[in-house]
C-alpha cells in the first residue's frame, strides 16, 4: 500500500490542472489574454497547443502525431506508473524518486487527457515574461501538466546525480 501513496500527488495533480483547464476554457475565449498580473511579468491567457512543447511538431500528420503525442506518450506512462508501484525493474528507486516519477505521471496524464479529449488541443493558459532571455520576450504559453513535468523532470535529474554521488563515496 505504501508505493501507492506517491499516486496521491498524481491524482492531486490531475485534477489541479484539469480544473485550471476547464476554468480557463469557460472564463476566456481562445487565443485572448484574460488577466494580466503583476506588471505584465503573468499574463492569463487561452490559447491551444496542437503539438508538444514549444509547438515542436505541429506540422505533422495527424496519424503521426496520433502515434507520437497520444500511443507513445501511454506507453510512457504505463511503464512510469509500473515503475512506481512494483519492485521489478533493472534499478531501485528511493521514495523520494516515486513521488518525483508521481508528478510527471500526473503532468503527463493531464496534457494526454486534452489531446485526447479536446481534438489534440493541449490548453495552455500561462504566460510569462522573461526579459530577453534566450532571446525571448515571453515563455512560450504553459500550463500546470507543463510545469509538473519540467519541475519532476529536473528533480529527477538532481536525484540521480546525488544518489550516484553517493554510491561513489561508498566504494571509496
Amino acid at each position: 500500500m505504501k508505493k501507492f501513496k506517491p499516486l496521491l500527488l498524481t491524482l492531486f495533480i490531475l485534477i489541479v490542472d484539469q480544473i485550471s483547464k476547464s476554468w480557463v476554457v469557460v472564463h476566456i475565449p481562445e487565443n485572448t489574454l484574460g488577466y494580466s498580473l503583476f506588471g505584465g511579468f503573468l499574463d492569463i491567457i487561452h490559447v491551444r497547443n496542437n503539438a508538444v512543447a514549444f509547438s515542436i511538431g505541429n506540422s505533422l500528420s495527424l496519424n503521426i502525431r496520433a502515434i507520437l503525442f497520444i500511443l507513445v506518450p501511454i506507453i510512457v506512462l504505463i511503464y512510469i506508473a509500473n515503475l512506481i508501484i512494483t519492485d521489478k525493474s533493472s534499478f531501485e528507486l528511493n521514495n523520494f524518486q516515486r513521488w518525483i516519477l508521481a508528478g510527471f505521471l500526473g503532468g503527463g496524464l493531464g496534457n494526454l487527457i486534452d489531446r485526447i479529449f479536446r481534438g489534440f488541443r493541449v490548453v495552455d493558459f500561462m504566460s510569462n515574461r522573461v526579459y530577453g532571455l534566450f532571446g525571448l520576450e515571453r515563455w512560450p504559453t504553459w500550463n500546470l501538466a507543463d510545469a509538473s513535468v519540467c519541475v519532476s523532470g529536473v528533480l529527477l535529474l538532481i536525484s540521480i546525480i546525488i544518489e550516484e554521488r553517493k554510491a561513489k563515496n561508498i566504494k571509496k
